[in-house]
């Protein structure tokens, strides 16, 4: 388990986004102006390397030619203490979104990554991007949704990592002021974190607000998040590697039970009670 690792914890942060994706290259863009990012003398992917110290920590921004889903390659090369993707968001509404989530994937890889592996889930630090998110939203009126998504789509990594994303559609990756949020909120993600209570989300749409509203609201901050569409691929194993793969200790499971088909409550609530993670009904 990650948060049983020994040895030192690495003092490297990275910030990933891609040459292909034109959100990822607004946030970075704003990144490096916003917070003065430094260009280094390295490079990576034939690409320029930048960096900037948050906390004593260094972080460095970095840029691939792969499309994001596709960085499988990272955990062969890294060992950050945390990596930030940032990414443009697609949905077919089109609805104005900032959003975070982790990577991963509960059952197939249908978009990059390992079938039914997870990455490590940074509970803290999302809870945090998604604070910054709902604050700079009102503060400068950005007319977005701020939202929580459920674990989906590559890389599948052995590192705390998540997406920081701007969507949904081309109007709002261009969107600079919607992107130096993002960009905001990924430096809040690896800023030292407030008190949470940490816990694994069950049920529901893929764009939970019962769960988003709770982070934004209590001390509740959401690892993993398990949607309704996934639960039928989903059993005790892919439930124990979600409260494993986690950053922090998992206090508890939130189940969304108007949004938990029948057939799959007693799989669920069996699954917690080995694991001895207790759950509430929201």
């Amino acid at each position: 388990m990650h948060n049983k690792r020994s040895g030192t914890t690495p003092k490297l942060n990275l910030f990933i986004a891609s040459t292909k994706d034109t959100a990822g290259m607004n946030i970075a863009k704003q990144l490096i102006e916003q917070y003065n990012f430094e260009k280094l003398s390295e490079s990576f992917h034939k690409n320029p390397v930048y960096s900037k110290t948050f906390q004593n920590k260094e972080t460095k921004l970095l840029f691939v030619n792969t499309e994001i889903v596709d960085t499988q390659f990272l955990g062969d090369l890294f060992n950050p203490n945390l990596l930030v993707f940032l990414s443009r968001h697609s949905s077919a509404s089109g609805i104005p979104t900032l959003s975070v989530h982790t990577p991963g994937n509960l059952s197939e890889a249908k978009f990059g990554g390992k079938p039914r592996n997870v990455s490590i889930s940074p509970a803290a630090a999302m809870k945090n991007a998604l604070l910054e998110m709902a604050k700079l939203k009102d503060e400068r009126g950005l007319d977005y949704e701020v939202s929580y998504e459920c674990t989906h789509h590559g890389p599948s990594l052995n590192v705390p990592a998540m997406f920081a994303e701007l969507g949904s559609s081309p109007k709002q990756w261009k969107d600079s002021k919607a992107a130096e949020v993002v960009a905001h909120a990924a430096v809040a993600a690896v800023s030292e974190c407030s008190n949470c209570s940490v816990a694994l989300g069950i049920g529901g749409p893929h764009y939970n607000k019962k769960f988003t509203k709770l982070a934004l609201t209590t001390q509740i901050a959401f690892g993993h998040i398990i949607p309704k569409y996934a639960l039928p691929e989903v059993d005790a194993e892919i439930i124990m590697q979600c409260v494993e793969r986690t950053v922090e200790t998992v206090d508890s499971a939130v189940l969304d039970w108007k949004g938990i088909k029948g057939e799959h409550k007693p799989k669920i609530i069996a699954a917690l009670e080995e694991l001895g993670v207790p759950s509430e009904k929201v």
